[in-house]
């Protein structure tokens, strides 16, 4: 296997992605209810102080070593949890605009420079987010919880891509020169 880690395997990004990870984790797995008494309200406090403070230290630290793509991803994001996490609640429509907001950065950062699986956990977050907004405005709750489901997937692919960088673990799948089996003779 390709031991790619060079795209994104400083500290700043490892950290960064520590803390989106954990902060999806946290949220989808509230928002799906799968764990008894536990709803997404319940990780208000991971998503205010890591999703949001931290994140948002974390950004500052990537602008100042010049890496704009993660500073930007982690800044706004780190703004964006930090509101969530703070906002008085709101009506069904007004969270659900919110969540479509959030969903159209989550849709740049997406088709920003950067690894694939920085795209895979801001793509995934992409779908969690649109299907949360959905179900916000249809009072849906079971597409909330498909929604929720999504952002685990996410944290979970933010938590290995901050774990293989930093253990120098593999981030690409190999490629392979042929594709079949012939036979001559």
């Amino acid at each position: 296997m390709d031991n790619d880690v060079s795209a994104g395997s400083g500290i700043t990004t490892v950290v960064g992605r520590l803390a989106l990870g954990i902060t999806l984790l946290a949220f989808g797995l509230g928002t799906t209810e799968v764990i008894n008494g536990v709803t997404a309200a319940d990780a208000g406090s991971i998503a205010q102080y890591v999703g949001g403070v931290a994140l948002f230290l974390v950004g500052l630290f990537a602008f100042r070593d010049r890496d704009s793509v993660s500073g930007t991803a982690y800044t706004v994001l780190g703004a964006l949890w930090f509101t969530w996490a703070v906002a008085e609640p709101a009506s069904a429509n007004a969270t659900g605009l919110f969540l479509l907001l959030f969903a159209l950065v989550a849709l740049t950062l997406t088709a920003a420079p950067g690894d694939q699986l920085a795209k895979g956990t801001y793509g995934l977050f992409l779908v969690a987010l649109v299907l949360m907004a959905v179900a916000s405005f249809a009072g849906n709750d079971g597409l909330a919880k498909v929604g929720g489901w999504f952002a685990v997937v996410a944290g979970a692919v933010a938590w290995y891509a901050a774990t293989a960088a930093y253990a120098h673990w593999p981030t690409v799948l190999p490629r392979r020169a042929g594709r079949g089996v012939t036979a001559t003779g």
